[in-house]
């Protein structure tokens, strides 16, 4: 029941997230909001090993898992985060979801063409439907440029970081599973704390190479920094939950509800950010399509 209830929330944490970003973003840089966003998870992982009392798991981490967590970290939090929020600033959070969703086909790739698995018949259906979703969202570039507020979207620089992300995206599960050897709830909450603390140092990294200037750094606009505190908190929580519902319940089905965030994605955009997106028969139909591809899809690498 709590891997369930930890799964549930995690979706919800997910799609409130990218609706905050998305209004973020409008007062600030992509880049401002990664500097914001990422350091606030080192400190909520740590309340949770405080919380959990996972300090014992620690001795768990080995050479192997260690690097696998910091890849991953890297790669998620770090490139996937940015190319994700920039598919968010060039159209939108809603719309951003089904080209996201093609991270699955990556963890499809892995299991056809490294670990050898079968590919039938759903599989074909599953990832015919997936790739309509995004065909769905690109009919837009004619009919729907604007928003409501006059934002001007671009769909081709869309789907160029949408599938970045979307590589970044597909790559880190996959890590995070070869590194979790123990099935135990404490090590992944570790594990997401290895991943958060070398993504923040990796980034620290980046802004003293960039020689950007700390006023550039730090000069971002109030309303910016109350939505990427936000956006850093929800996106973090749902991480923790994520990684404990992990701990928990088997991939098969934490993916499913994960995956179900694009339907909450909707409900939050309308709700807080309707000016700002683009949400009509065409966007529901990508997101539709994208969502039953993705659960034919989980459901076939439930069955093998």
């Amino acid at each position: 029941m709590t891997g369930l209830f930890c799964a549930i929330i995690s979706a919800i944490a997910f799609a409130a997230n990218d609706t905050a970003l998305r209004r973020g973003i409008l007062y600030a840089s992509v880049y401002q909001s990664i500097i914001v966003t990422v350091p606030i998870g080192v400190p909520l992982f740590l309340i949770a090993i405080v919380a959990f009392r996972c300090w014992s798991s620690f001795s768990l981490l080995n050479l192997n898992s260690l690097l696998l967590f910091s890849s991953a970290g890297i790669i998620h939090f770090v490139f996937g985060r940015y190319f994700g929020y920039k598919t968010i600033e060039s159209i939108g959070a809603t719309q951003a979801g089904p080209i996201v969703q093609l991270g699955l086909l990556i963890s499809l790739f892995t299991a056809f063409f490294i670990l050898g698995e079968v590919i039938t018949f759903l599989h074909i259906i599953g990832i015919a439907l997936l790739l309509m979703g995004p065909l769905f969202i690109l009919f837009g570039k004619q009919n729907d440029k604007y928003t409501k507020s006059g934002i001007k979207l671009n769909y081709n620089k869309g789907l160029m970081w949408g599938m970045m992300c979307a590589f970044c995206y597909g790559i880190s599960p996959l890590l995070i599973k070869l590194a979790l050897h123990s099935g135990d709830f404490k090590f992944t909450i570790i594990g997401g704390f290895v991943a958060y603390l070398s993504a923040m140092i990796f980034l620290i990294f980046i802004v003293l190479l960039s020689r950007v200037s700390l006023k550039e750094v730090v000069s971002i606009n109030v309303d910016g920094i109350k939505w990427f505190t936000i956006t850093g908190i929800l996106g973090s929580s749902a991480q923790l939950l994520r990684f404990i519902a992990l701990g928990f319940l088997p991939i098969s089905i934490v993916e499913p509800i994960h995956r179900s965030s694009i339907v909450f994605r909707v409900l939050f955009g309308y709700l807080i950010n309707r000016k700002h997106e683009i949400i009509n028969l065409r966007v529901l139909s990508g997101i539709a399509l994208s969502l039953v591809g993705v659960y034919l899809l989980i459901l076939q690498l439930d069955l093998s």
